[in-house]
């Protein structure tokens, strides 16, 4: 039988009631398909910061390198700075396992209504984040704190060989899609370096895959695109802070940011890649029992279908589908469901 070692990263908030959510149903899926998933858990959290002074142990990383994924759940506390919890938990994975393809897609789920009511059965999208550089490369620093002339420096940092193979991972992906298009979406008429130097490798890439239609879009004229026109869009394409802006966007397109789910790819498998649904810590409604699950569950899919179980995947993506077309809502999609409510229900249709 065929097993894959997979590290537990609850994290903070709902992420403890999420992802043991999500293993439940991977267990029972697994135990279905004949394959067999071992969890290690990792109390790497902003209470273990606030205790000992760090998110990650020595040697954390190199102990984490060892297994076939990570499943995380979020980061981030009232008591901590967000500065300080996602550079002292998620950044450093990202950056550190050269996690450089951040994939997220987008559509309307059975039984969920999109907020722009009918035109919601248009989305279908994946949006693709350069993770690792760009805006959020750590790149800055701060001098003369407290005085009038104190100054704070930001840096965006564009690699040729950052961009160049986000892109290519990005071709490669609207390639094996149905309508095979790709829209670049940067702010080159403003940002006149880094920007277009993305522009430019982009059309570069682009001449090597003939089949893919492209189109290029400023990113605020994006965002009236994906309300006004979300057929016009199908896979995108975008630097580290646009993509998260509108990947969280989409969401809420999609009806809940508790529907979204987020693959971390190291595409040449050199280290091991992140799986996590994007809603956050949501410390408003940690313990009550109601975080929706639904991104943990279609981020377990993603990561089902990385480690070759796309079968497996499908049989999940389909169950979840039968469970959201029934209703089984926790309250963010206006239903009275509780998380376990929504478990049991997607075990019960696998």
């Amino acid at each position: 039988m065929k097993a894959y070692r997979i590290a537990s990263i609850p994290g903070d908030g709902i992420g403890n009631e999420v992802i043991p959510a999500g293993i439940e149903v991977l267990q029972a899926l697994a135990a279905k398909e004949g394959f067999a998933l071992q969890f290690e858990p990792f109390d790497w959290s902003s209470k273990r910061y606030l205790e000992t002074g760090g998110y990650i142990p020595e040697g954390g990383l190199d102990r984490l390198k060892t297994f076939d994924a990570i499943f995380f759940g979020a980061v981030g506390a009232p008591e901590v700075p967000d500065h300080i919890s996602l550079w002292g938990l998620r950044l450093p994975i990202c950056q550190g396992f050269d996690q450089y393809a951040n994939v997220r897609p987008a559509r309307v789920l059975p039984g969920i209504a999109s907020p722009l009511g009918a035109a919601g059965k248009d989305i279908d999208w994946v949006i693709v984040r350069e993770n690792t550089e760009g805006e959020y490369s750590g790149s800055g620093g701060r001098v003369h704190r407290g005085l009038p002339e104190e100054i704070a420096t930001e840096t965006s940092v564009f690699t040729r060989v950052g961009v160049e193979r986000v892109h290519r991972f990005a071709f490669e992906l609207a390639k094996k899609r149905p309508r095979k298009q790709l829209t670049l979406v940067t702010k080159s008429n403003a940002q006149r370096h880094g920007m277009v130097l993305w522009d430019e490798i982009f059309f570069e890439v682009a001449a090597q895959y003939p089949e893919v239609k492209t189109d290029r879009v400023l990113v605020d004229a994006v965002t009236t695109r994906m309300v006004l026109k979300p057929a016009s869009l199908d896979t995108i394409v975008a630097s580290n802070l646009h993509a998260d802006i509108l990947s969280d966007l989409a969401a809420a397109l999609s009806g809940s940011l508790g529907i979204a789910p987020t693959a971390n790819l190291n595409p040449e498998r050199k280290f091991p890649s992140m799986f996590e649904p994007i809603h956050g810590s949501a410390f408003d409604i940690t313990g009550k029992g109601v975080a929706n699950p639904i991104a943990t569950f279609w981020t377990a899919q993603m990561m089902l279908e990385h480690l070759g179980e796309a079968k497996a995947g499908a049989r999940l993506m389909r169950a979840i589908e039968t469970v959201t077309a029934k209703k089984v809502f926790t309250p963010d999609l206006g239903g009275g469901a509780r998380t376990r409510d929504v478990t049991a229900a997607v075990i019960a249709a696998l």
